[in-house]
């Protein structure tokens, strides 16, 4: 058996030999946005040429549910129908916004595509927004088409917006790929850092803000997949060739208006020509077991709330899981005990297991931690990825040594251009030279990240940011709520649950019952507090009028 210091050695060579000068995937610095960074030589500058070149993969599987399967080919095929009535029926061109709103589907991802073939932005709404989200959403960043589900088509009806067209994704999109067949993609010139996503994110001013990501984040992110690959490959003798396509196969469990499932599947695997295995409706366990025994799946990214479930699942033995070779933890944190148990019922888990650190502003995980570092530095979440710097800093922006705790800050061509139509929130997380505050705490042991504090206030339910503000500002519209407070609460299945302390006026009246119905109008269901605490007593402040959340309980 090689030593882990030979395989260390080894690896650094292959990496040296990858990045280096005249390496495929070199690094070197150069100018963006008035800064300068390391990025790729090699690289696309526009994400249509990625859409052009993956009909050579052909007939091979490129999206596979339950009951559908449709290759390479014939995706391409459809995001030209599309794209090409996207263009002539409905006007829809460079910098207009197509929004999704819709549960996970192979449409979804053809009118992706269909979008970004024509130079436009893919917006991806929160297909558990209510009503009231929804309207936010689509009046922000106003939208000239919305292709929706019949789900969340009703309730953009409710929304009572106007000024866009409405597609329905279960009948117009497969009959505007069908009357369309043969069409040519759709070429459009764009800039490597024109925008081409946004994906809502919330803050801690309590409301969704639009993460903006460019052609340049997309491609960035497509690049470091395939050189991710191309390691694996090289560290097991195989010589690395783009023009072979990569029989790894991918299961996708998370919605796609998040980072994970489409900034880190869906976008990248249409240019490795690895197939996507996708989910649809309510997490089961069951269900992904047998895809995953059925489709010989071999890469699946979980939220801890799906390896909670998969952890009380007691048959779990009749299934072969036996292909999955990487399995990773992400979208929050979870305990080193927790990832423990894992590895002790999930054999897969044993020499599979990897753990991350991203956020949507990033567009990918900005550090990553493999199995053996998981095992020797438990705790931590690994070193930054490739083209990623890393700063811990103090509130004053001042880098902090090794071990200091501080506020965690990144540069790289994976950060977003910004909020959309919030110049005040870009300049408040991105500086003049062009670092990425997260907002989150750690600090930086040996060149690896240990997290101590989400931002602020941050609730994690199941892979959810919930943000207190916003769940907040919603109460106080209740005419008895005098004020309130919403924190986090520990819970074994979601990690965390939302609690909230709710005072009252004197003289008033309002139950558990009435404050939650009167939440269900103005959010989704998993911000509104499962536990609760009704009092006329103030909530204790500071003295410069700050709520003392620590001091609350419910």
């Amino acid at each position: 058996m090689t030593a882990p210091a030979d395989v260390q050695q080894m690896l650094q060579k292959v990496v040296s030999r990858l990045t280096g000068p005249g390496g495929r995937f070199e690094i070197a610095v150069e100018e963006v946005r008035g800064n300068h960074i390391p990025v790729m030589v090699n690289r696309d500058r526009r994400i249509g040429d990625v859409i052009a070149r993956s009909k050579a993969w052909g007939d091979r599987d490129y999206i596979v549910t339950a009951d559908r399967r449709i290759t390479f080919a014939q995706h391409a095929d459809a995001v030209a129908a599309l794209a090409t009535t996207l263009r002539d029926e409905y006007g829809v061109g460079k910098g207009d916004r197509v929004a999704l709103l819709a549960a996970n589907a192979p449409e979804w991802i053809i009118t992706f595509w269909a979008t970004q073939a024509l130079g436009a932005i893919s917006v991806g709404l929160n297909s558990w927004w209510v009503p009231a989200e929804i309207a936010y959403g689509v009046e922000m960043v106003k939208p000239k088409v919305i292709v929706a589900d019949a789900k969340r088509a009703a309730l953009i009806a409710k929304a009572e917006v106007s000024g866009f067209e409405l597609l329905s994704m279960e009948e117009d999109v497969p009959r505007i790929v069908a009357a369309a067949a043969g069409a040519q993609l759709p070429v459009t010139d764009v800039a490597e850092d024109d925008p081409a996503v946004i994906l809502f994110t919330s803050g801690t001013s309590g409301r969704p803000k639009g993460a903006v990501h460019s052609q340049r984040n997309l491609l960035a992110v497509i690049d470091y997949h395939r050189f991710n690959d191309a390691m694996m490959s090289e560290m097991y003798g195989r010589p690395y060739d783009d023009a072979v396509p990569s029989d790894l196969r991918y299961l996708v469990t998370s919605p796609l208006f998040h980072i994970a499932s489409l900034h880190n599947l869906a976008v990248p695997r249409l240019a490795t020509g690895s197939a996507l295995v996708m989910t649809e409706g309510a997490f089961d366990v069951d269900k992904v077991f047998t895809l995953i025994d059925r489709e010989k799946v071999t890469n699946w990214g979980a939220v801890p709330t799906m390896a909670s479930r998969m952890l009380e699942h007691e048959d779990t033995d009749k299934y072969d899981l036996s292909s999955l070779s990487a399995f990773a933890l992400a979208s929050a944190p979870s305990s080193p005990a927790f990832k423990k148990r894992l590895q002790e019922k999930f054999p897969f888990a044993k020499q599979a297991l990897v753990d991350s650190y991203g956020l949507t502003e990033c567009s990918t995980a900005i550090a990553v931690a493999t199995a053996p570092e998981i095992e020797a530095f438990p705790g931590t979440l690994g070193s930054p990825i490739l083209t990623v710097s890393m700063e811990i800093r103090d509130p004053f922006g001042v880098k902090v040594d090794d071990g200091v705790e501080g506020e965690i800050c990144v540069r790289s061509p994976f950060v977003m251009l910004g909020y959309w139509n919030n110049d005040a929130a870009t300049d408040g997380a991105i500086t003049s030279d062009g670092w990425l505050r997260t907002g989150d705490y750690g600090t930086l042991e040996n060149g690896r990240l240990r997290l101590t504090g989400r931002r602020s206030d941050l609730i994690l339910r199941g892979g959810e940011n919930v943000y207190p503000t916003e769940i907040e500002q919603a109460l106080d519209e209740h005419p008895a709520v005098q004020e309130c407070a919403v924190i986090g609460i520990d819970d074994e299945d979601l990690g965390q649950e939302v609690g909230a302390v709710v005072v009252l006026h004197a003289d008033t009246n309002a139950t558990e019952d009435d404050l939650r119905d009167f939440l269900k109008e103005r959010l989704a269901y998993f911000k509104i507090p499962k536990t609760w605490k009704i009092t006329q007593d103030l909530l204790p402040r500071n003295a410069t009028g700050k709520i003392i959340r620590r001091d609350l309980s419910v």
